[in-house]
């Protein structure tokens, strides 16, 4: 099995766990999290954010064929939930054990990491998404050329 394939498949499973950590036990610590400037109640975010979480890491591990697509929508939801992680820091929430400025912003260096794990595993970076894409443009020309 290609390390992309075991990372897409950890990456994915990750996240249907932590999507129903969010619908259950872990409830409250999610809500923690989520900044006091955000519009929506806390607890619709976390629901709402933990069916994304399922679905999305579901699609990534039981899709294979749009690990692409897939991939490019789990880097947007690491980016677009980044603000709460800031948030958390800035506002000294504790939550999950990050209990000290420290540990908060330790935290921020992750959510890179995910974006980066998710367009990876999806084949979006590295030779392979390089491969791909030139392969996307010769089929264009061929098409073009007709």
């Amino acid at each position: 099995m290609k390390a992309q394939t075991i990372g897409r498949i950890l990456l994915g499973s990750a996240m249907v766990g932590a999507g129903v950590l969010h619908l259950t036990t872990q409830r409250q610590e999610f809500q923690a999290q989520v900044p006091d400037w955000f519009p929506i109640d806390e607890d619709v975010t976390v629901l709402g954010s933990g069916v994304v979480e399922i679905a999305l890491g579901g699609a990534f591990v039981a899709l294979p064929k749009h690990r692409r697509t897939v991939g490019l929508l789990l880097a947007a939801f690491y980016v677009a939930i980044f603000p709460g992680n800031i948030a958390q820091y800035v506002e000294g929430t504790d939550a999950f054990g990050l209990d000290t400025d420290r540990a908060r912003f330790i935290r921020l260096f992750f959510q890179p990491v995910l974006v980066l794990w998710a367009l990876w595993a999806g084949g979006l970076l590295g030779r392979r998404a390089d491969r791909k894409r030139a392969e996307e443009l010769a089929t264009e020309e061929v098409d073009a050329g007709e």
